[in-house]
C-alpha cells in the first residue's frame, strides 16, 4: 500500500459551544490540516496521486476559513467548530478529488501537539 500525504495551514478564530472552559471564549489558532490519500498501486505517472493536485484541492477548501471566525461559516454556524468537526468536513469534502486512490485520513492540528483525525472504514 502506498500513501501520501500534505499539509497546508490556515489561521481562524473560534468559540466552542457547550463547553466551560477557557475555548468558550473567542481564541485562535494557527491551524494545521493534513490529507492523506492511499492506493495498492501506482498510476501511470508511477504515482499515488499528484501532490500539487491535493494540496489545489485543500487549498480551495481552506481559502474559506482563513482569516475568519469559523462560528459564522457554514457549517460551523450549526455545528460546533471542534477540530474532530473541522477534520469530518474537510474529508467530506475533498473525498471527491480521489480518483483511482482511496482518502485515508484527514487531521487537523490546533496546536503542535494536538491533533484530531477521521477517517472512514
Amino acid at each position: 500500500m502506498y500513501e501520501i500525504s500534505v499539509a497546508l495551514d490556515f489561521a481562524a478564530a473560534h468559540k466552542l459551544n457547550n463547553y466551560y472552559g477557557q475555548c468558550s471564549n473567542l481564541h485562535g489558532h494557527t491551524w494545521r490540516v493534513e490529507v492523506s490519500v492511499a492506493s495498492p498501486q501506482l498510476n501511470e505517472s508511477s504515482m499515488v496521486m499528484d501532490f500539487r493536485d491535493l494540496k489545489s484541492a485543500l487549498l480551495a477548501i481552506l481559502n474559506r476559513y482563513d482569516h475568519g471566525y469559523l462560528n459564522e461559516i457554514s457549517p460551523f454556524d450549526v455545528i460546533n467548530p471542534t477540530a474532530e468537526n473541522i477534520a469530518r468536513e474537510i474529508y467530506g469534502e475533498i473525498k471527491g478529488v480521489c480518483t483511482g486512490c482511496k482518502l485515508s485520513k484527514v487531521k487537523v492540528w490546533e496546536s503542535a501537539g494536538s491533533c484530531a483525525s477521521y477517517w472512514e472504514e
